[in-house]
């Protein structure tokens, strides 16, 4: 299958998307991947050509076939009309944010949306003159009663970052959209394989395209994708801010993505199956992961989300310093670290108290994250029960 067969109305399997889409191999001598293309002049033959502000082409900065290609493959995943490249997750956070609201105008902001989003909305967007308000991420079609006449965006983040709430997309665009206002979603965890917002009611859907879509650790990418009716906005905004991927991340993103469904499968798996096993062990007192029955929104899960993420959460009881130290510090496979999305494992400890604002965080315990890498499985299991053996007896 090429990428004219598609464009001829050809339909395809998220898979085969992933495997070509965005290779254009016969536009480059017959190479399967994308080449990179480095550069920032582009060189116009004629006056005709330099005139000519519909090519597809003509500056470095924004016009490069190998970031293109990567947001022709995720705008053909998520379904949306197009798609921008950031050079981080926050930065095409930020993009979709101001392509959606201007001085004077407020967003509502999910109370467990990525903290460096909230920081963001808080300390950046009050230099413009814009607000922030953040509300209960399982408000649901109760969001109606916060938009007032200044709200042109709500900002949905599903499930929430650290604590894990799956939010109803579909009834807070509704409301959203009754009154005007954008939505925005952050659909890093799922991606569009088991998750799409667009077609939810969502108006832009960001990514970390550092975590699931690189896959390696080893590059800084975000994406947005708009509807038809944002589109125009998020692509002159992202021209004005200069908001430009390093065509070498482009490229590493796109290599990455070849795999995400095998990845993302396996991923997803894993995660389950761990913390379902870790709900057994001694000392866990909760497991925070939508793919579980006994978690809270797992009946909003199950009805718009087809697969799980790799990332979820574990509260076990209070102890000391002294005791979080002893199972981090001794981890031989889990390692310690801000991202998630990779072929390592990670797990680290985090207070959710510190950064809730409309829904306060009071829940005795001590939180963990947990990312779900490739390793051996039962190496994993051995890996984290050690751990809770030193956790419980440095706590004891």
């Amino acid at each position: 299958m090429t990428e004219k067969d598609r464009d001829s109305g050809t339909s395809a399997s998220p898979e085969s998307i992933l495997t070509h889409s965005g290779r254009a191999s016969e536009d480059h001598l017959g190479f399967v991947n994308m080449p990179v293309f480095r550069g920032s002049t582009i060189l116009f033959r004629t006056l005709d050509e330099l005139e000519d502000y519909g090519a597809p082409y003509r500056y470095g900065r924004n016009d490069n076939p190998t970031t293109l290609a990567l947001g022709k493959l995720v705008s053909e995943l998520e379904g949306a009309e197009g798609t921008v490249i950031a050079p981080s997750g926050l930065s095409a956070v930020t993009t979709a944010i101001l392509a959606t609201v201007a001085a004077g105008d407020e967003i509502l902001i999910s109370d467990s949306a990525y903290d460096p989003t909230r920081v963001f909305s808080v300390e950046g967007l009050s230099r413009y003159g814009i607000g922030c308000r953040f509300y209960d991420p399982r408000i649901g079609a109760g969001i109606a009663d916060l938009i007032t006449d200044r709200t042109k965006a709500v900002y949905v983040e599903s499930p929430g970052s650290l604590t894990f709430e799956i939010q109803d997309l579909p009834a807070i665009a509704a409301a959203a959209h009754a009154r005007g206002a954008t939505v925005i979603s952050d659909n890093s965890w799922a991606t569009p394989l088991y998750h799409r917002p667009l077609q939810l009611g969502a108006d832009i859907v960001v990514h970390a395209a550092t975590k699931m879509f690189v896959g390696h650790s080893d590059a800084m990418v975000g994406t947005a994708s708009a509807n038809a009716a944002l589109w125009p906005r998020l692509k002159r905004t992202h021209r004005i801010l200069g908001v430009a991927t390093s065509p070498d991340d482009s490229y590493l993103t796109l290599r990455g993505m070849r795999t995400l469904a095998v990845r993302m499968k396996e991923h997803g798996a894993r995660s389950l199956e761990l913390a379902a096993w870790l709900q057994r062990q001694p000392g866990v007192e909760e497991v925070y992961h939508p793919g579980l029955p006994t978690h809270p929104d797992h009946d909003l899960f199950k009805r718009d989300f087809s697969g799980s993420g790799s990332l979820f959460a574990m509260r076990l009881r209070e102890a000391p310093r002294a005791a979080i130290a002893a199972m981090v510090n001794g981890l031989q496979l889990f390692g310690m670290g801000y991202s998630w999305g990779g072929y390592e494992s990670l797990c680290i400890p985090f207070n959710p108290s510190n950064i809730r604002t409309a829904v306060p965080w009071d829940v005795k315990g001590q939180m963990f994250r947990v990312h779900v890498g490739l390793e051996g499985f039962d190496d994993l299991k051995a890996d984290m029960s050690a751990a809770l053996a030193r956790y419980n007896e440095a706590s004891a």
